[in-house]
Order: C-alpha cells, then sequence, then structure tokens
C-alpha cells in the first residue's frame, strides 16, 4: 500500500471519483472550483488506485475540510477509508491544523464516528442525499 499526496487534481483521484461517486452513487456535481486548491490523497494497492480524497483549509484558524472520501467498489471492506482519512488528518496535523471538519453522508455516519468524529447541526441535503457536518479535535 502506497499513499501519495498530490497538490492538483490527480487523473487517478479523478477516475475514483467518477466511478463511486457519480456512476455508482449518481451524483452529478462531484468536480468544483475548491479541486484547483485543495490538497488531494490517492492510495494505491500494487500501483492501483484504489481510495482518494481531499482537505483543505476552513474559514477558522487551524480548521481544514475534508472530502470526496471514496473507495474502489473492489477494494472495500479492507479499511482503506480508514487509511486515507488517517493519512489526511496526518497531513492536515503536519500543516498546522487542529480541527478536521466533513460532510458526511448519513449512511455514512457510523463510519465516522468509529474515526473519532462527531456530529453537530442539523442533517441537511446534498443532491438529494441527506448528509451531516461532522467534526474531530486533532490531538
Amino acid at each position: 500500500m502506497d499513499i501519495k499526496v498530490y497538490h492538483t487534481l490527480y487523473k487517478d483521484a479523478v477516475k475514483i471519483r467518477k466511478e463511486v461517486f457519480m456512476e455508482e452513487q449518481g451524483f452529478h456535481d462531484e468536480f468544483d472550483e475548491t479541486d484547483e486548491n485543495a490538497v488531494h490523497l490517492v492510495l494505491y494497492i500494487d500501483q492501483i488506485p484504489a481510495a482518494t480524497c481531499r482537505f483543505f483549509p476552513g474559514q477558522t484558524q487551524g480548521e481544514y475540510i475534508v472530502g470526496r472520501i471514496a473507495v474502489e467498489k473492489e477494494f472495500r471492506g479492507k479499511h482503506l477509508g480508514s487509511r486515507i482519512l488517517s493519512a489526511a488528518e496526518s497531513e492536515i496535523r503536519n500543516s498546522g491544523g487542529s480541527t478536521v471538519r466533513l460532510h458526511a453522508q448519513q449512511q455514512a455516519r457510523p463510519f465516522y464516528e468509529k474515526q473519532g468524529y462527531s456530529a453537530f447541526g442539523e442533517p441537511d441535503f446534498d443532491e438529494d442525499c441527506p448528509h451531516i457536518w461532522m467534526e474531530k479535535a486533532l490531538t
């Protein structure tokens, strides 16, 4: 397993996000202007892109937003989501970050709670899919 950090939206991250979010889950607005300034991580298994996520600074000092966490279908159940999220948290910590927030699909809430995240605010919708904001203090 290898995790690479990119400061541009790399083709392997695009491939994973298209397959998971657009083809599998039916989202339309997968790519946005935030991609231009975000840090993108791609996790490889035997040089095959298996998982991705991105992060970028939030609105307050020390806050970062993690998003677009996706694992290819054939690699699920191997804790790769946890690994790429942990790698993003390490990168954020090394950049001086102290808090991570994410906008999670409601169905993924238990996964994030196991990673130490807590929900806050009211649920909302992104393209008709229920989401909840969650956060974690980095120590």
